[in-house]
């Protein structure tokens, strides 16, 4: 059989409500300012490029998976008509 260690209650580390009441909320939102400090927000003009490439990105898949659809769709009614 084997031996149970025992546990004391020094060395044990803090749980639950002792670790909530070490932060607090005040250091939660002074540590996310300081976070929010450190971001490099893009430009103007770099939002402005990225957006234009992702809405032209958008209507090429677009326009991709309509000719897509329509192909399939029209190949489909083909082999529907044949064995009817």
């Amino acid at each position: 059989m084997a031996k149970k260690t025992d546990v004391t209650k020094s060395s044990r580390k803090d749980t639950g409500k002792d670790q909530k009441k070490k932060g607090g909320i005040r250091k939660y939102f002074r540590e996310l300012k300081a976070e929010m400090k450190k971001v490099v927000w893009p430009t103007r003009q770099q939002v402005t490029k990225n957006t234009g490439v992702v809405l032209s990105v958008m209507v090429v898949m677009a326009l991709f998976l309509f000719g897509v659809d329509s192909g399939l769709g029209a190949a489909i009614k083909a082999i529907l008509k044949i064995g009817g």
